[in-house]
């Protein structure tokens, strides 16, 4: 699993994510992931567009930064999702939390709206 970080124009932040999100893919990328949103107070994009699959272990990733980011004031979209990892996500419940967008060019839209 790989992670890239970026800073946009607007002040939102980047996350692009590549490879399979199960167990090995989100324990190497869950402290990159946990540590480019710490102490962030900003909209954060992550671009799950490279991503093959998902399991639960990426899903909590993702809601625990996700509520971490909240508290202070930031939130996370998530953004491209494959269809396969769109339904996971779908599926439980993912999509109801966090918004999610079908491309990266209308989550960093809907980022600079806050």
């Amino acid at each position: 699993m790989d992670i890239t970080t970026e800073t946009l124009a607007s002040g939102a932040m980047l996350i692009r994510l590549t490879g399979r999100m199960d167990m090995a893919g989100a324990g190497s990328i869950d402290l990159p992931f946990t540590a480019a949103l710490a102490n962030k107070d900003m909209p954060v994009v992550v671009d799950l567009g490279g991503v093959t699959y998902l399991a639960s272990i990426g899903i909590r990733t993702f809601i625990m930064s996700a509520k971490a980011l909240h508290s202070r004031g930031g939130r996370m979209i998530i953004a491209a999702p494959s269809t396969e990892v769109r339904s996971v996500l779908d599926t439980v419940g993912v999509a109801k939390m966090l918004p999610t967008t079908d491309s990266v060019d209308a989550a960093i839209a809907l980022a600079a709206g806050d």
